[in-house]
């Protein structure tokens, strides 16, 4: 579990977003505009469902193994190799590569333990495994912003792959080593995998998933972009909006693991979505401080949680599919996610701001609440009708 963390933090929590906080940096330096930088999100984001999808190629836990490793240490080197250059098209094929490698660890690391945490009768503990992107986070704030002054352009990266290098690594060897099932465990039938992926019982979790993915995207992106346009010069928001969110990703593995055990994971993914959606209309609907604040810590202590109550109970839902559905559901939210970026940055060339387009991810959200509430609950591998009351489960 630690080993995925650690891999979380260094794909997603460096790799991916360190660019969050290193946006507005880098357009101050000239490195690239407003616009631009939009579009080389919009192509990482690209590479991140690119991963996905060949990730739900690659879904037998044998083929996790060989494939995991090597996407830890690309991703590493590609982060490694933007430091390195100051050419903006040679650093939108790089991000690309990172959003490729990110999608499939982001996939495998989390599927690969959860099937062996499910082995051995652990699965309930499978959330905190997104520490590691709460944590990376707040790393990624830190190395950008503590030696923001004595940085400048691409050398901004070099921070980040001095963090993320040995992460990857480590995380690689310690991931290719884990244990298998025992020999002579009963193979998983043809049939059950061929099963189809989307049926009545997941539909509502997969059209739910895309709202998610589209939601929580704006602000984890520009956020700090939305801080600089809503606040006075020098407003401590401006810098500190990201650290913020960042702070608030910490607790948000272990609140929404532990609501999930408690309330269900239909029902905890209900509130999640509400209050998610809350806080991303906060800048819309208190501009300035308040709303920037709100939106911070509300996102942060939220998209998480909507991450790990969503892979589990599809998991519970087709408890045969594995891998297979954890890839499937993260290649419709990175397609989701794609979106968000590619509207911000239509919006943007038409004269608007980046504040404004916060109303699709509260509409986005809105949509999501809709299809989880019309979701099955679930208790273990029993399936309850939606709305029916569920026993108590056990604390973790």
């Amino acid at each position: 579990m630690l080993a995925a963390a650690f891999a979380l933090v260094a794909v997603h929590g460096i790799g991916r977003f360190a660019y969050t906080p290193l946006l507005p940096l880098l357009v101050a330096d000239g490195f690239m505009g407003l616009d631009a930088g939009a579009a080389i999100a919009t192509w990482n984001y690209v590479g991140y469902l690119l991963g996905a999808m060949l990730a739900i190629r690659l879904h037998e836990p044998a083929q996790i193994r060989r494939i995991l490793p090597v996407a830890l240490l690309v991703n590493a080197a590609s982060t490694l190799a933007q430091g390195f250059t100051d050419n903006l098209m040679l650093f939108l094929v790089l991000r690309l590569i990172n959003g490729v490698s990110n999608g499939v660890v982001f996939v495998q690391a989390p599927a690969l333990v959860l099937e062996w945490l499910a082995r051995h009768g652990l699965a309930s503990l499978s959330g905190l495994m997104y520490f590691g992107v709460g944590g990376g986070l707040l790393l990624s704030n830190a190395l950008a912003n503590l030696p923001a002054d004595l940085l400048h352009g691409a050398a901004r990266w070099w921070p980040m792959a001095l963090a993320a290098v040995p992460l990857a690594w480590w995380s690689a060897r310690q991931l290719g080593r884990l244990d298998r099932p025992q020999a002579g465990a009963p193979a998983q039938p043809a049939a059950s995998r061929a099963t189809p992926l989307i049926d009545r019982a997941s539909l509502p979790v997969f059209m739910a998933y895309a709202g998610a993915g589209l939601g929580y995207i704006l602000p984890t992106t520009f956020l700090p972009v939305v801080a600089r346009e809503q606040l006075p010069a020098g407003h401590w928001l401006q810098s500190g909006a990201w650290l913020i969110l960042a702070l608030s990703t910490l607790a948000a593995a272990w609140l929404w693991n532990r609501l999930g055990s408690r309330m269900g994971d239909r029902n905890a993914l209900v509130l999640n979505y509400v209050v998610q959606g809350i806080g991303v209309a906060g800048p819309l609907l208190w501009p300035g401080t308040v709303g920037v604040l709100a939106c911070a810590l509300m996102v942060g202590c939220t998209f998480l949680g909507s991450v790990l109550l969503t892979q589990r109970l599809a998991r519970a839902l087709h408890p045969h599919q594995g891998p297979r559905i954890s890839a499937a559901l993260i290649t419709l939210y990175g397609f989701a996610q794609l979106t968000g970026p590619w509207m911000a940055r239509l919006w943007l060339e038409r004269g608007g701001s980046m504040s404004d387009t916060y109303w699709l991810g509260v509409g986005a959200l809105v949509w999501a609440t809709g299809w989880t509430l019309r979701t099955r609950q679930v208790v273990g591998h029993a399936v309850a009708p939606a709305g029916a009351a569920l026993p108590a489960a056990p604390a973790d």
